[in-house]
């Protein structure tokens, strides 16, 4: 239950930003700016001492081969939240295609390890439940940036409790005995996604960092990007899309900025 625990806490975070806005010359997408900097200069301190290092050792261990398999593993498991989304949203017929891709790649895929599904013409989808919001007229609300989670939203932030809700790793600790079993299955496969995710993003650090001027805006400005073309299924303007194609993965539109 940890993810779901650390996003309630998240929930007290947005009553103390209501003081920290004041009523001039405010961007409306983003009155959070003064607490937003601060927050992305520690996750930033975070990543630097922290997250990089691991994931660097991380990406010297593993063979590649292992890493993809790693990487197709934690898909495999989300795909259980994207099809869940698919149906909350309507999306019968995408959710019967992502319900057979997670069949397949469980069990022929061993699984999950081999991505199995993209091979027979089953693509990955990206559902999650900050989308079913979306989708369902909940307005994002302003631009926030969450200590260790990265670029969010007040929508956001229930967002995470239902992929909190919707992972079955979250409620490993509850059934499994003695409890710090149980603990290091909830929280271990948390860590390893996490540290695989930002091996991933090593080789285009140095890409994002020579295209922003304003580090921070550049962020923001992916991340509401990256949700709106979600959100609305990729069928937004062109203006309305931050192109990197050097950093798209797979015709899953703008840089994801927090990939976690």
């Amino acid at each position: 239950m940890q993810d779901g625990k650390k996003a309630w806490v998240i929930l007290g975070l947005l009553t103390l930003l209501s003081g920290c806005a004041t009523t001039h010359g405010i961007d409306p997408k983003d009155p959070w700016e003064g607490w937003n900097r601060g927050v992305q200069s520690f996750n930033d301190g975070v990543d630097d001492y922290v997250m990089k290092p691991v994931a660097k050792g991380y990406d010297w261990v593993m063979p590649d081969f292992a890493d993809q398999a790693v990487t197709n593993f934690f898909s495999n498991v989300d795909d259980i939240g994207v099809c869940t989304n698919d149906v909350l949203q309507g999306k019968f017929l995408q959710s019967g295609q992502d319900g057979a891709r997670f069949l397949v790649n469980t069990t022929i895929g061993v699984a999950g390890l081999i991505d199995v599904g993209t091979m027979i013409d089953l693509p990955k989808h990206n559902e999650d439940f900050d989308q079913t919001l979306g989708y369902w007229g909940i307005p994002t609300g302003p631009y926030l940036v969450l200590p260790f989670f990265g670029p969010s939203s007040p929508r956001g932030v229930f967002g995470l409790v239902g992929d909190a809700a919707m992972n079955p790793f979250t409620y490993a600790g509850i059934y499994i005995n003695p409890n710090w079993i149980g603990a290091a299955v909830s929280i271990g496969p948390g860590a390893l996604k996490v540290i695989d995710a930002r091996s991933d993003l090593l080789g285009m650090e140095k890409v994002a960092t020579e295209a922003a001027l304003d580090r921070y805006e550049f962020f923001k400005n992916a991340y509401l990007s990256r949700r709106n073309y979600l959100i609305h299924d990729g069928k937004v303007p062109d203006e309305d899309v931050l192109k990197f194609d050097e950093m798209q993965g797979g015709g899953r539109g703008p840089l994801d900025p927090n990939p976690y």
